[in-house]
């Protein structure tokens, strides 16, 4: 277990002193203040049951203070290129001095474990969240923010006329994320959003919202200003009640499909969606460099759990890579996890019994079988409300695959440990098109070949959003250096980038300025 360091100065909590004996609160932020709630949720510990952690969660009859901060901003926003611009400057201070506070030893410590306390994974992966967060601070100090809003102008017809194009807030915005990733998803695009001109309202999964409302604490300490950002805690309903009175002109919503296609009905498309991710690798002809092949697969797969909307749901295996002794050393791999180190653990959304319902239904198709893992895992406390499984591997026959009867199970998204493997042989790569071209999330992919014309093939005929390709190719990883989000979906949101950001957080408006002179002979024209 990594040692404590010290908590620090901007902090409420102590991560590893939160208890059933010694419970954390998570409070609201709204007009400059923090508040409470008549209601208090208490979230349980995902490793012991234990109710550690108590949330105050706003009911539908609290949410006026929401609704009327939001109604304060203007649909111009709190700056643009035009008005109040020294912002754009204040918030590349903001950033630089988060960045430096985030980077000390003792503060990523504190994110790391108190991740890892609410949404257990192993320490690295917690640390490596707090370090790509930590360095997109950093990408955006200085004058950065207000690149983001570079302009262009295009010389008009005459004298005296130029157009000029600009990146236009939307004003009063709302952002919803979700449990397995606490601090990276809502402070990225908290920030993107707040770069470019806008208020948002904040609403993180309670299971998990502790982390950010420490975040703005820190926030706050380097120069956020208190009126900027709304922070809330509420069931989904309740938030759905504020998004349809509040009537925020965008909304970014992170999580599942079936939420995301209700708040895109219910919010008439004024929405941004990073959802569902049925994510698939194909491993290409080329068998090489097997024993990081099979590390990385299990990374894609199992690492926090299975619980990224990156993770690798099917693998692809091309008949050479029989062979190669890959999925024995995948299984040895995964064989490696275990609950002390959190390098397996609890499943947040996904209960034992529902995947072991899964699997046994994928068992019932012709020629399919369990690789390794299927079993609960053993001697633990985690409660039955969330899911404890080993990790998890089911071979599927490609032609089996593709039926209209068992499509649909084979790629519904499994939020843990579990992935589907099959095969396919050189006249099969048309099959494996289809099948990748028939599925309905296109967020990341991995095509791991060096071959350029197989490369070039697989590329040409996929859509997915994130795609790495190559021979190190992987399907997960969010770093800030790199655009990550879905592709194929005119409401598909990125996250990291400045061409993420500008894409989610504003829009585009044209001014044409015409101020003469006229021409000296000019007279009235005739009627057209």
């Amino acid at each position: 277990m990594r040692r404590w360091l010290h908590t620090p100065a901007f902090a409420t909590v102590s991560p590893e002193e939160i208890s059933g004996s010694s419970p954390a609160e998570v409070q609201n932020f709204v007009q400059g203040k923090w508040i409470k709630s008549a209601n208090w949720n208490w979230i349980v510990d995902p490793l012991n049951g234990e109710k550690f952690i108590k949330v105050a969660e706003v009911q539908g009859s609290e949410i006026k203070p929401f609704v009327e901060s939001l109604s304060k901003c203007p649909k111009h926003g709190l700056h643009n290129p035009l008005r109040a611009p020294e912002r754009y400057l204040m918030y590349g201070d903001i950033s630089t001095k988060a960045a430096h506070m985030l980077g000390q030893p003792e503060v990523l410590d504190f994110f790391a474990k108190l991740v890892q306390r609410v949404s257990p994974k192993s320490y690295q992966q917690a640390l490596l969240e707090v370090q790509v967060s930590q360095k997109f601070l950093e990408n955006f100090c200085g004058d950065q923010v207000r690149f983001l809003a570079r302009s262009f102008a295009v010389p008009g017809n005459h004298v005296g006329q130029m157009s000029n194009g600009y990146r236009w807030p939307f004003g009063p915005v709302a952002i919803i994320t979700p449990f397995n990733f606490p601090l990276e998803i809502p402070l990225l695009q908290l920030m993107g959003a707040l770069y470019m001109g806008n208020k948002p309202v904040l609403k993180v999964d309670s299971k998990v919202s502790i982390v950010m409302e420490q975040m703005i604490r820190l926030l706050h300490e380097c120069g956020l200003p208190a009126e900027d950002v709304d922070f809330i805690n509420s069931d989904g309903i309740t938030m759905n009640k504020l998004l349809l009175e509040a009537n925020p002109k965008m909304t970014l919503f992170t999580g599942s499909s079936r939420v995301a296609e209700k708040l895109a009905a219910d919010l008439q498309g004024r929405i941004k969606l990073e959802d569902a991710g049925f994510d698939w690798k194909i491993l290409g002809p080329d068998v090489q460099e097997v024993d990081y092949i099979s590390w990385v697969c299990d990374q894609d797969a199992y690492a926090c759990s299975g619980q990224k909307c990156s993770a690798q749901s099917m693998l692809f295996m091309h008949k050479n890579w029989s062979s190669s002794g890959l999925l024995e050393k995948m299984k040895k791999l995964s064989e490696r996890r275990k609950l002390e180190d959190l390098t397996i653990g609890p499943v947040l959304t996904v209960t034992t019994a529902t995947m072991i319902e899964h699997m046994n239904n994928l068992l019932k198709i012709p020629g399919s079988k369990v690789l390794f893992g299927g079993e609960p895992l053993g001697n633990h406390s985690i409660p039955e409300i969330y899911g404890a499984i080993k990790p998890t591997a089911v071979f599927v026959p490609l032609v089996e695959i593709l039926k209209s009867d068992n499509f649909e199970l084979v790629t519904k998204e499994i939020f843990g440990p579990f992935q589907v493997v099959t095969e396919y042989s050189e006249d099969q790569l048309e099959l494996v098109l289809e099948a990748c071209e028939r599925m309905n999330a296109h967020l990341t992919a991995a095509v791991v070949s060096n071959d350029k014309l197989f490369l070039q093939e697989v590329l040409g005929r996929s859509v997915n959003g994130t795609t790495y390709a190559g021979i190190r190719a992987r399907t997960t990883g969010a770093p800030q250096n790199h655009w990550f989000g879905p592709a194929g979906d005119p409401r598909g949101a990125g996250i990291g980038t400045p061409e993420a950001i500008k894409l989610v957080w504003s829009c585009h408006r044209e001014i044409i300025y015409d101020i003469g002179p006229l021409p000296k002979k000019w007279a009235l024209p005739a009627a057209t």
